[in-house]
């Protein structure tokens, strides 16, 4: 039962109709890196609390920081693959502020030299127009650690009995990746809001920097938004976006993607509401919740003075040359976006096909079942059919319902060239994949330990349509009369007098040749 006090909101179409709604999004990426930013402690997540940790990501007297290699390559990675500018020159700087989870009393970050500035992110909404998301800047910094509040029924520190901090956390790699504010999405804002972290992701995902698991944490996006009043358009549409910038909520930590879409859409209706009324939206922080869909006030949000920023004395600049940079562009994949349309138009497959398999996470496995031989539209027939079926049964996502289940693109290829030589029908086919599930084998070893085959003798083929249409002149009747698809139920007995190893094509066609129909 949630005790989240509801606060009054607008509609959607009536927020729309009154205001403009303006957002920005701070995406924060936990690096993929072995050791931390700025020490040699494991950032592997899991571990028992505590049990990562040393002087430097203590904060203790006297330890001095090291920058992490692979985080600085990283960070100009995600700068490059987001059209940024690489500073020459940038430094870290101390973010002044305490909370219990900061061991040192400041964070490590970068103020106002960050890595990378200026870029772009192209994004595709789900009607094929796009909407290009400016980027402010991508900057490095370390995470926090974790308090855990013990006892009250919120798991936050109001009505808590005590609380718990783990500082394995602390000290881990951070890209911060922060937007211009983006106007003009209009009504679309959630969508282009969800949309943008889905590209963003899996632009990381493809660098290789994070394995941007967003239920561990390991990317969080927090959502600015605010909302300024609609004045009549003007043909250039400056009219609107001359029009000043509201006060802004941050809502922190938001970690799917349907939940970004949500917040922005409830931070929409509840800002609208607040205004509507004559009331005052309040600069602060906001948490989200997933159960009620709706955010709660936080804390009055800080501005940069308030964290008193200074240059980190103990670290030198980062000062990468134009070769470094170059040669990381050289390492750069090839856009997701661009992949995607790539393989669509090799498949063959129409926009909504191609949809079902990116929202079904199976773009690389599909990619390697036809590079292992398949056919595309037999590799998606397997996979989003007989598998996904499967795999829902179990209530399990596809990849890992398969990767328990051992069954590899290799072996999708091995079944559908199975049926490709007309070894198998696709009655036959399944029943190996079948087997393939339950670990007995690849393809060819199930279906021959089975004795699964179609019957290759054409007189035994004959024998059974001589036998199925004696035993049912009427339907032999009507399907010399022209009624042809009649002739499925008399396919449906040869292949039942064959125990399911006929062709059926073949049978089809013997059929209609012996009753005058073909």
């Amino acid at each position: 039962m949630s005790s989240h006090a509801a606060e009054p909101v607008l509609s959607y179409e009536e927020a729309l109709e009154q205001f403009d709604p303006v957002m920005g999004l701070e995406v924060h990426v936990e690096l993929g890196t072995r050791t931390k930013m700025f020490c040699g402690c494991s950032t592997q997540f899991g571990a028992p609390p505590n049990t990562h940790v040393c002087p430097v990501c203590l904060g203790l007297p006297g330890a001095l920081p090291v920058v992490n290699e692979i985080g600085v390559q990283s960070a100009i990675r995600i700068g490059l693959a987001l059209d940024c500018k690489i500073a020459p020159w940038s430094r870290f700087a101390r973010k002044n502020y305490f909370y219990p989870d900061m061991p040192k009393n400041f964070q490590t970050s970068q103020y106002d030299e960050p890595i990378a500035v200026d870029g772009h992110l192209d994004v595709e909404l789900e009607d094929g127009t796009y909407y290009r998301v400016e980027i402010e800047r991508a900057h490095m910094e370390e995470d926090t650690g974790k308090s855990l509040h013990v006892g009250g029924a919120t798991g936050r520190i109001h009505g808590a009995d005590h609380s718990l901090v783990d500082y394995n956390r602390a000290g881990i790699p951070l890209i911060e990746i922060v937007t211009k504010p983006m106007p003009g999405a209009g009504a679309r804002a959630p969508e282009v809001a969800r949309a943008y972290v889905s590209a963003l992701r899996d632009i990381l995902k493809s660098l290789g920097v994070s394995d941007v698991k967003m239920e561990e944490g390991s990317m969080r996006a927090d959502v600015n938004l605010s909302l300024r009043p609609k004045v009549a358009a003007d043909a250039t549409g400056e009219a609107q976006l001359a029009v000043p910038l509201g006060t802004r909520s941050e809502t922190k930590n938001v970690n799917s993607f349907r939940s970004v879409e949500r917040a922005v859409r409830y931070e929409i209706t509840r800002h609208a509401a607040v205004l509507a009324e004559g009331g005052r939206v309040l600069q602060e922080t906001r948490h989200w919740h997933e159960d009620t869909g709706v955010t709660t006030s936080g804390r009055e949000k800080s501005d940069a003075d308030d964290y008193r920023y200074f240059p980190e004395p103990d670290l030198v600049p980062v000062a990468p040359t134009p070769e470094m940079v170059e040669a990381l562009r050289a390492t750069l994949p090839e856009p997701p976006a661009a992949r995607r349309k790539r393989l669509q138009s090799a498949w063959g497959y129409a926009d909504l096909e191609m949809r079902d398999v990116v929202n079904a996470g199976l773009l690389e496995v599909i990619e390697e079942t036809v590079s292992a031989g398949a056919s595309s539209t037999a590799a998606r027939k397997w996979w989003l059919g007989e598998i996904a079926r499967r795999a829902s049964a179990d209530a399990m996502d596809v990849t890992a319902y398969a990767a328990e289940r051992g069954v590899t693109p290799a072996h999708i290829a091995e079944l559908d060239g199975l049926v490709a030589s007309g070894r198998l029908n696709d009655s036959m086919a399944r029943q190996v994949l079948d087997g393939v599930l339950d670990g007995e084998g690849t393809p060819t070893a199930v279906a021959d330990a089975r004795g699964l085959e179609l019957v290759q003798d054409d007189g035994a083929l004959e024998a059974a349509v001589d036998a199925v249409i004696a035993a049912n002149a009427g339907v032999a009747d009507k399907i010399r009369e022209g009624k042809v698809a009649a002739a499925g139920a008399l396919i449906g007995q040869v292949m039942k007098e064959l125990k399911g190893q006929a062709d059926a094509a073949k049978a089809r066609e013997l059929i209609l040749a012996k009753l005058g129909a073909s």
